[in-house]
C-alpha cells in the first residue's frame, strides 16, 4: 500500500522586487518634463516611481543624477527618433523636412506625455544656479541644432540646396520653429495647429535656401 506524504515546507517570503530602471526613469521624466526640475521634489519623484528615496539615491546619487539620466533617455526614446525621419537618402529634402517636424508635433501633442518639449519645458523653469542643469539641456538643443545642420551639408553635396546657401542661419531658423512649436504646444495648440506652422515653413522653403 502506498502512503502520499504531503511534506510541510516553510512558506517563502518571496523575491525582492526587481529594480526596473528604465521604468523608473519614464516615470521620473512624466514629473520633471511636466512640473521642471526645481518643481519637482525627490519626494514626489520617490511616490510616482515607487522608489524609496535611499534606492533613488544609491542608483542615481541625487536628484541632479536622476535627471541627467532622464534626460538622455528622452533623447533616445523621442530625439533619436526624430532623427531618424531626417536621414533617409529616398526622400527629397522638403519631404524629409516634412517627416521631421511632423514626427516632432505629434511628439509635442500627444495624450500620454505632458504637452510640449521636454526640454523647452524643463529650460523654461530651470534657474541659472542649477549650472549644470542648464548646460546639459544647452548642449542637447544645440546637438538638435547640429543634427539639422548635418542634414542640411548632406543634402547640399548632393545639389538639392545652392551652394551659396547659409547653412548654419537656416538650421538655426528651423531649430527656432521646433522651439517655438514645442511653446505653442505647452500653451495647448493642437497638432493640427502645429501642421499648420510646419506648412508655412516649407512653403517660405525655397526663399530660405535662395536667399
Amino acid at each position: 500500500m502506498t502512503t502520499d506524504v504531503t511534506c510541510g515546507t516553510k512558506k517563502s517570503r518571496g523575491r525582492p522586487k526587481v529594480f526596473d530602471r528604465a521604468e523608473m526613469m519614464d516615470k521620473a521624466m512624466m514629473l520633471f518634463w511636466q512640473h521642471g526640475y526645481e518643481a519637482t521634489s525627490l519626494a514626489e519623484l520617490a511616490e510616482a516611481t515607487g522608489a524609496k528615496a535611499p534606492t533613488l539615491y544609491a542608483e542615481f546619487t541625487n536628484k541632479e543624477g536622476l535627471f541627467m539620466a532622464v534626460l538622455d533617455r528622452y533623447m533616445a526614446r523621442f530625439i533619436a527618433k526624430h532623427r531618424a525621419t531626417l536621414f533617409c537618402d529616398e526622400k527629397s529634402v522638403t519631404q524629409a523636412l516634412r517627416d521631421y517636424f511632423t514626427a516632432v508635433a505629434s511628439c509635442f501633442t500627444r495624450s500620454d506625455t505632458p504637452a510640449g518639449c521636454f526640454l523647452i519645458n524643463t529650460s523654461a523653469t530651470v534657474s541659472a544656479s542649477a549650472e549644470p542643469i542648464v548646460g546639459a539641456i544647452r548642449a542637447k538643443h544645440a546637438s538638435q541644432e547640429q543634427t539639422l545642420l548635418t542634414f542640411l551639408q548632406q543634402r547640399q553635396l548632393r545639389g538639392e540646396i545652392p551652394s551659396h546657401g547659409d547653412l548654419p542661419v537656416i538650421a538655426h531658423f528651423l531649430m527656432c520653429i521646433v522651439q517655438g512649436m514645442a511653446v505653442s504646444a505647452r500653451e495647448g495648440a493642437t497638432r493640427e495647429k502645429l501642421m499648420q506652422i510646419i506648412d508655412t515653413t516649407l512653403r517660405l522653403w525655397p526663399e530660405l535656401v535662395n536667399a
